[in-house]
């Protein structure tokens, strides 16, 4: 396409152009005689148009020869873009291109993953936390760094992550609370001290934020100020959209503590107590076919938890692998918040998970074991069998 115009030659008259030229101007100089001599013109106006005429026929002549010269300029460029324009083209995809794209492998004609493993994922947050390394201000970076470790259950890094994000972030609403969050989790999710002053700094500020209203309500539980607790959660029951599983969720607890949901300002009833203390006797063992999966220093949690309810721990044991077989007593003594015992729920489900990471939270690979509804009040001896793998 560039060559184009250089290889095609333009059309030229049969005629001479100069030549036609010179054969108008005489004609038109013969004319001028003429009416010089019939006296239309007078000598000096004959004198004028004739130096008008010249000077127009040489107008003309120097044009010719401009399109003569023009008819043949620029063929020199035809070999250069020749040689130029492939090697330029080469060059470039050399920089940007993929040669193998000419000859797909099988690797590069599969379909993509639709989701990355936890290979890849580990991978990504690996090189995020390097990159933090050497963009120690980088408050976003601290920030998804943070999220990153939480989604992959390692509280203790991500609190770490969040702290930096809050000291270049100042105080933004939903790093204070994840930061809190992480705190908690990486505590045995318990809300006391930093968490408990962060997630009470948001609420102070925005007193309808529903995510400081939730924790909130865990922090004043935790700390034994069940009335303020369920205050928070009414309030956030009301926020809520109605019917939304989220309202469910907070329907529940309320419900578990002996609240009405939607009362609005009535004053809640604190929650009741058995007479009768709880204590639930449990054997744990774990299945011949799974001890090879296991290392002794593998954290074992044992713990019971509401059939109907919340489903933070009422009592937790926390053992390691090599201890097992072992026997345990779960009761309100080891309530993990002075508002969530055994002796307030009348049936429960009995949990014995082995953890390889030590974190509190159920993951993948983690090795489990249940029994699906005991009641809280039975005080005869129970037998679990950690049989399966978490998936």
């Amino acid at each position: 396409m560039l060559l184009l115009p250089l290889i095609k030659v333009p059309k030229v008259n049969e005629i001479n152009i100069a030549e036609q030229n010179i054969a108008i101007a005489k004609s038109q100089l013969q004319e001028l005689k003429q009416q010089k001599n019939a006296g239309v013109l007078s000598d000096d106006d004959y004198q004028q148009q004739r130096q008008e005429l010249e000077l127009s026929l040489a107008d003309d002549l120097a044009v010719t020869k401009v399109v003569e010269a023009t008819q043949t300029q620029g063929r020199w460029l035809m070999p250069v873009l020749c040689l130029a324009i492939p090697a330029f083209s080469l060059l470039l995809y050399s920089r940007i291109g993929d040669f193998q794209a000419l000859e797909p492998t099988p690797e590069m004609l599969a379909q993509p993953k639709a989701t990355p493993s936890a290979e890849d994922i580990n991978r990504m947050v690996a090189k995020l936390a390097e990159r933090m390394k050497t963009d120690p201000d980088n408050a976003e970076g601290w920030y998804m760094l943070g999220k990153s470790y939480k989604y992959l259950q390692q509280f203790p890094k991500a609190a770490d992550a969040y702290a930096h994000a809050y000291q270049l972030l100042g105080e933004r609403s939903d790093v204070m609370l994840e930061y809190a969050e992480v705190l908690a989790l990486a505590n045995h999710e318990q809300f006391s001290g930093k968490p408990a002053e962060l997630v009470l700094n948001v609420l102070a500020r925005e007193p309808d934020n529903v995510s400081a209203l939730w924790f909130g309500g865990v922090v004043k539980a935790q700390a034994g100020q069940v009335p303020e607790a369920i205050k928070l959660w009414q309030k956030l029951y009301d926020l809520l959209p109605k019917d939304s599983e989220a309202q469910q969720q907070v329907k529940a607890m309320l419900a578990s503590v002996n609240a009405t949901p939607g009362a609005g300002t009535s004053e809640p009833v604190p929650p009741k107590e058995s007479k009768v203390a709880s204590e639930i006797h449990l054997s744990v063992a774990i299945a011949a076919e799974l001890k090879t999966k296991v290392s002794a220093n593998d954290t074992v949690f044992i713990y019971a938890q509401a059939v109907s309810g919340p489903k933070m721990p009422l009592a937790v044991v926390r053992k390691t692998a090599a201890e097992l077989p072992i026997q345990v007593v779960l009761s309100d003594a080891l309530a993990m918040s002075p508002m969530y015992k055994l002796s307030m729920f009348p049936d429960v489900k009995l949990i014995a998970r082995v953890s390889k990471t030590g974190n509190a939270v159920s993951a993948p690979g983690d090795l489990i074991g249940t029994i699906e509804s005991v009641s809280s009040q039975d005080s005869s001896p129970h037998s679990l069998l950690i049989n399966s793998v978490v998936k």
